[in-house]
């Protein structure tokens, strides 16, 4: 046999033996959906009397304001697709035009849609502004104080985006995005991400991306310090989705293309996380009610894609009274603190940052609160394997306990 054929032959080999962990992860994976499929199948249905649950995704751009490819028909096909309540708009700001004004707003054949912007300062700290205005653009040249100044004083809030790059901690922000796809996805090994979709992307596309997943330890421990200094911050879960991951082969913008792969569509995005709003049974779901539900904290965040978190509560108990997530309530002689899911799963309460209580195998939890506290829970399906014992599955936010 020729040198070259015996390179050729000798490469082939490598090549092959190397694809051997991404068939067995390929196998691992269609192991977890299975065990998903079991989870949906026995999930059992939770009806709060009081509010009216709506799931929907926060951090959502189009090609309005560049940075994207997405297209206003995509967007509303991929909400509708999956049943989304509401998404909330955060379009880059132009100096030439307000993308605010001109994304999607209001109700789009099942899903109501918020106009906001994705803003900066000039202390390089930057924002989601919901709803988003045609001040976007200005608020680049001038200071965070003044920056939530004026968006406080037109009834908007501004949540913190990426986290890991804020700078102005002391200043008044009304959230805090804990989890993005964005910055979670940019921790992947690109190349084991590559095989990995090779070999799993196309029959798995969301659980391919979910193996990635981690919790997002030093945003949550930093969203904590803020609660536990008396601070009342709703915390959210960002798609940032900008439908431009993937690749092409030839062809045109007019979508005539060779080959066309493309890892991040909005029908995709918007199966991974979600943000559950909870708003009062006597009101409908508007644009006012939900930016109202948002600061106010009446939210958790969902991993819907290992298991529909519909239904999850956490609530507080003292006499009469009763709270949900974001509320506050007195002391008085103990509150009694109750959560509740529609799967057996891990349960972990949290006072201030500090892990408090835990206890599997459950679908609901008591425990009596006899201090002051920021207290919240994760819940963690341990069933489903790494890396979902330490990845959590929903994320709630605080009851503050006065």
């Amino acid at each position: 046999m020729k040198l070259w054929k015996k390179i050729l032959l000798v490469t082939l080999v490598v090549i092959l033996l190397a694809q051997i962990p991404f068939i067995y992860n390929r196998f691992q994976t269609g192991n977890l959906a299975a065990k998903i499929n079991e989870l949906q199948t026995n999930r059992a249905s939770l009806i709060n009397p009081n509010f009216s649950e709506y799931k929907g995704v926060i951090h959502v751009h189009t090609s309005l304001g560049g940075h994207s490819t997405g297209n206003f028909d995509d967007l509303i096909n991929g909400a509708n697709a999956n049943n989304l309540d509401f998404v909330v708009m955060t379009e880059h700001y132009s100096p030439l035009l307000d993308t605010s004004a001109l994304t999607l707003r209001g109700v789009y054949g099942k899903t109501l849609f918020v106009g906001g912007n994705e803003i900066d300062t000039s202390d390089s700290d930057r924002f989601l502004m919901i709803a988003g205005s045609n001040e976007a653009a200005k608020f680049a040249s001038q200071k965070t104080t003044e920056v939530l100044e004026k968006i406080h004083a037109d009834n908007q809030l501004a949540f913190v985006t990426y986290p890991e790059k804020f700078k102005s901690w002391n200043s008044s922000f009304d959230g805090i995005e804990v989890f993005s796809l964005h910055t979670n996805a940019k921790k992947m090994n690109p190349v084991g991400f590559f095989f990995n979709a090779l070999w799993s992307f196309g029959n798995y596309p969301e659980l391919t991306m979910a193996n990635y997943f981690a919790r997002p330890d030093e945003n949550l421990r930093k969203y904590d310090e803020l609660v536990a200094a008396n601070r009342r911050i709703t915390l959210f879960a960002g798609s940032d989705a900008h439908s431009n991951l993937g690749f092409h082969l030839l062809g045109d913008d007019a979508g005539g293309k060779v080959i066309n792969l493309k890892f991040d569509d909005y029908q995709t995005i918007f199966r991974l996380v979600r943000t559950h709003v909870l708003i009062e049974k006597s009101k409908p779901l508007t644009q006012e009610n939900l930016i109202e539900a948002l600061k106010n904290g009446h939210a958790f965040v969902g991993f819907d894609t290992l298991s529909d978190t519909s239904g999850f509560s956490f609530i507080a108990e003292t006499g009469a009274e009763q709270k949900i997530q974001g509320d506050e309530i007195s002391l008085q002689n103990g509150v009694r603190l109750k959560a509740a899911a529609p799967q057996r799963a891990r349960f972990i309460i949290f006072k201030n940052g500090e892990k408090i209580y835990e206890a599997g195998d459950n679908t609901e939890i008591v425990f009596d609160a006899k201090e002051k506290g920021a207290y919240r829970t994760e819940v963690y399906l341990d069933s489903l394997g790494s890396p979902f014992d330490v990845m959590p599955w929903i994320i709630s936010n605080p009851i503050y306990v006065k």
